[in-house]
């Protein structure tokens, strides 16, 4: 049972990059996945989030607008567009499953610890 992030990069200032989350050994259908950004020698935090049942979003105002989160039930499978890179998106890219009917979930208010699954993390880096 694991999640596993990939996608990641390098990329300037501006360029896109399109992480993915797979859910292997359970199916994601339950649960809301969101992503982590975690920069370097900072914590933490949510800029993303869906539910895999009805697809509502969620997005942090550090990403609204250049960052876009999809799903694919089928292939048990979000993935996070991220557009207009900006050097301070640099960082560790986490997946995260949590309980998919918790509004602090999908509102990414929940406590890390709360969520049921992690990935590894997929590194991202924005050159200027």
């Amino acid at each position: 049972v694991q999640l596993q992030a990939s996608g990641g990069g390098l990329v300037q200032a501006g360029g896109s990059l399109r992480l993915s989350c797979v859910a292997a050994g359970f199916a994601l259908n339950n649960y809301a996945i969101a992503w982590f950004h975690q920069a370097p020698g900072k914590e933490r935090e949510g800029v993303s989030s869906t539910r895999m049942t009805d697809g509502s979003t969620y997005y942090s105002d550090s990403v609204k607008g250049r960052f876009t989160v999809s799903r694919d039930n089928a292939k048990n499978t979000v993935y996070l567009q991220m557009n207009s890179l900006k050097p301070e998106d640099t960082g560790v890219y986490y997946c995260a499953a949590g309980w998919g009917q918790s509004a602090a979930i999908l509102t990414l208010m929940a406590p890390l610890d709360e969520y049921d699954f992690w990935g590894l993390g997929t590194l991202v880096t924005v050159s200027s």
